[in-house]
């Protein structure tokens, strides 16, 4: 058979493709990770102070997790872990960066990794290979910044984004006007009255009007709400108004006008691909990277960012796009490195199992065809934060929590206890004890790095408020 034959079959079968409604255009891709957030500063998830129409729309236009978990307490390993699709133990990433030292605590912390590897094909270089456009705005904090020449190996430029806006070694915004003009963030200009997070929604709807030819993915991840809490003077004086005309389950005005300003964000990068015809054919996704600082916004759960408990890593987790139900709901336990072969597959490509080690494909789960394999979640904190060290897994209904000083263990019903009030392992001891031994398996099999004892441990020292 000639090449122009086979030319001609090819043209035909995707003309038939095309005339009975399949596109061969790949679906783009439009990330939103918020940084410090937690369900209950949704209005939809209940708080009735602050006012979040755009991100309900977003939730409600596609498939809710009510069981989605961050990888981390903490930030950077979370950030990792959706880039890479492995667990921070797997990595030995395990720690917001650069860590607190604590030199006279019991257990020595373990020589742990501050970068991504090189090695690994993280998730923007993977769709890199298929031809699209990336974008990285916002929070990086993947930077090994007390290694100041290998520091320069790893901006998100390193890692498969094309372009960098607002990344470096910060983990909150510490220039001279923090949220405020100026900003001191890499490719990212402004002028007096400017705001961070609208500053970086103007790049992200920029980046949107650029692509015309190549599908797209666009990282917004979010500087807000992480401290230190500053918002717009008026929106400021609009909830200062508002906390006098009724009674609120919050009341902070500061907070509430920085979570306007994320909404109003997140639905001008909406609009934008409305206006762009880009809308139905691209998938977005709502995460956060760790709970809220303080649990007055985690929805009732019990801890907050730093903690051992729901708090900590309950995410909101939400995923629209082709052929995913809007409105819909999945109580299937997922967690941060299902992102990368979940976004993989939705593309309809071939996933890398060898490199997301540790997240599976939700597809079956979006698209409402079937299930996923049945599994247990794991977190690994070999540091010293507001918690004392801890590795937690969650099995079924089950959540157990070790803790690495004492061996000490909760044990938690969460389906009857989300809350985690009523600790189970004295009326449940074999359960605790099957769930310790797959926790300590999987520890085996990711090669998570263990503690040590210190010999600097000075008991007059140690402890300073942390608790179990």
């Amino acid at each position: 058979m000639n090449m122009k034959k086979i030319e001609y079959i090819v043209g035909v079968l995707l003309l038939g493709l095309n005339f009975v409604g399949f596109s061969m255009e790949k679906p783009n891709v439009v990330f939103f990770l918020v940084d410090d957030f937690s369900w209950g500063a949704l209005s939809s998830h209940g708080s009735n102070f602050h006012e979040t129409p755009n991100i309900d729309k977003l939730a409600r236009s596609g498939m809710t997790f009510t069981n989605g978990y961050a990888a981390c307490t903490v930030c950077s390993p979370s950030r990792a872990a959706i880039l890479t699709g492995c667990y921070p133990a797997r990595t030995h990433l395990t720690d917001w960066i650069a860590g607190h030292r604590k030199p006279f605590e019991k257990l020595k912390v373990p020589d742990w990794n501050m970068k991504i590897d090189h090695e690994r094909v993280v998730l923007p270089e993977a769709l890199k290979e298929l031809g699209y456009s990336t974008s990285f705005i916002g929070k990086w904090h993947l930077l090994p910044h007390r290694d100041k020449d290998l520091m320069k190996d790893h901006f998100p430029e390193s890692h498969g984004f094309d372009q960098n806006i607002g990344g470096r070694e910060w983990g909150q915004p510490k220039g001279r006007g923090k949220y405020m003009h100026p900003f001191d963030m890499p490719n990212v200009t402004s002028k007096e009255g400017d705001y961070l997070t609208d500053r970086l929604t103007d790049y992200a709807v920029e980046f949107i009007d650029q692509q015309e030819n190549n599908p797209f993915f666009l990282y917004f991840s979010y500087y807000t709400v992480h401290g230190p809490l500053m918002a717009k003077p008026e929106l400021i004086a609009k909830y200062k108004a508002k906390s006098k005309t009724g009674k609120f389950k919050h009341t902070n005005p500061v907070y509430a006008a920085m979570v306007q300003s994320l909404d109003e964000s997140v639905g001008r990068v909406l609009d934008k691909l409305e206006e762009v015809g880009k809308a139905n054919n691209t998938i977005v996704i709502f995460t956060g990277d760790n709970g809220a600082v303080g649990n007055n916004y985690c929805a009732g759960l019990r801890g907050a960012k730093g903690y051992s408990f729901e708090g900590g890593v309950r995410e909101p987790f939400f995923i629209r796009g082709p052929g995913i139900p809007v409105d819909s709901f999945s109580e299937v336990p997922v967690i941060a490195m299902d992102f990368y072969p979940t976004i993989l597959d939705l593309i309809g490509v071939p996933l890398k199992p060898d490199q997301h080690k540790d997240g599976l494909s939700l597809k079956p789960l979006l698209q409402q065809t079937g299930g996923i394999e049945h599994r247990s979640l794991f977190w690994h904190y070999p540091h010293y934060h507001k918690t004392m060290p801890y590795g937690a897994i969650r099995q079924g209904n089950y959540k157990l929590i070790e803790f690495f000083e004492n061996g000490a263990l909760e044990l938690y019903d969460l389906e009857k206890d989300p809350s985690e009030k009523n600790n189970l392992t004295k009326k449940m001891p074999e359960k605790s004890d099957e769930l310790l031994g797959n926790l300590e398996k999987w520890r085996l099999t990711v090669g998570a790095q263990k503690m040590s004892e210190n010999p600097n441990y000075d008991p007059s020292k140690a402890g300073k408020g942390l608790k179990w």
